[in-house]
């Protein structure tokens, strides 16, 4: 076997893993989490997305955090929709999401209970992935927004998520390490917004392309914070793509590119 046709080979026997996991995900999940994440007041917000028909059916977990649950949904003509679902019990993501709302110009005199911040946090995501998504930056399209709850594009196949840079290695690193700074620029300069959270956790390959998701941290270039998070995300950028053998342009260079200015 060709070395080529050996890491095709292991690409599919990984995803085959995956799905295999994600499955065995769906029917273990315990009587108990269901509860945590459909309490009544999410029941009623998904039960009108339903009967709106922004969605048909949801089926079971793509992905599980301690902040968020991400289900797979689908419409009445058959498109996939990644249906995420903020955790209304996580006291601990409450007290982290702070540093991330006060300071952005578009959130202001928010009620700090936990149901309220939480609505505000799915706000933010939405309203992050639109602007990003006009901007060409490649993310998941935002389809609705309610409460806890975020409606976005599916990127994958029959429920199962594509790989993140994490699980899978890009076939080629220098092409997708320039789009990512494309993206990054695009996002700073026409979104006016900085990621926040960049690294290969957060960026998907799915058909041969660069797909950026988890947007909820994301900040608007106003922000206090962004300057240090920009940078954070080039850091991350270019520890990643060091590992994959390439030659990375310095951290003061890329923020150049990205903002149109020189660091101060």
């Amino acid at each position: 076997m060709s070395g080529k046709a050996r890491e095709r080979f292991n690409r599919q026997e990984k995803a085959f893993e995956r799905r295999d996991r994600m499955l065995d995900n769906r029917r273990t999940e315990d009587r108990a989490t269901v509860e945590e994440v459909f309490d009544q007041s999410t029941r009623m917000v998904l039960f009108k997305f339903l009967n709106s028909g922004v969605l048909s059916e949801v089926s079971g977990v793509v992905s599980a955090g301690k902040e968020a649950r991400v289900y797979w949904g689908k419409t009445k003509t058959g498109e996939e929709r990644a249906v995420k679902i903020y955790l209304t019990s996580s006291a601990e993501f409450k007290k982290g999401m702070m540093m991330y709302i006060e300071g952005d110009y578009r959130f202001k005199n928010i009620k700090r209970d936990t149901r309220s911040l939480i609505s505000t946090w799915a706000q933010k995501e939405f309203r992050n992935l639109d602007d990003a998504h006009k901007a060409k930056v490649r993310v998941p399209k935002p389809i609705a927004v309610e409460r806890n709850i975020v409606i976005m594009e599916f990127i994958g196949k029959n429920g199962i998520s594509a790989p993140s840079l994490k699980e899978i290695s890009p076939e080629e690193p220098l092409k997708i390490y320039k789009q990512l700074l494309t993206f990054m620029k695009r996002l700073y300069q026409k979104a006016g917004l900085v990621h926040g959270d960049l690294s290969e956790y957060n960026l998907m390959m799915w058909k041969g392309k660069l797909v950026m998701f988890d947007m909820s941290q994301s900040v608007p270039t106003s922000h206090p914070l962004a300057q240090f998070l920009l940078m954070r995300d080039i850091e991350n950028v270019n520890r990643f793509f060091s590992r994959q053998g390439i030659e990375v342009f310095p951290n003061e260079e890329i923020y150049k590119k990205v903002t149109g200015n020189v660091k101060a």
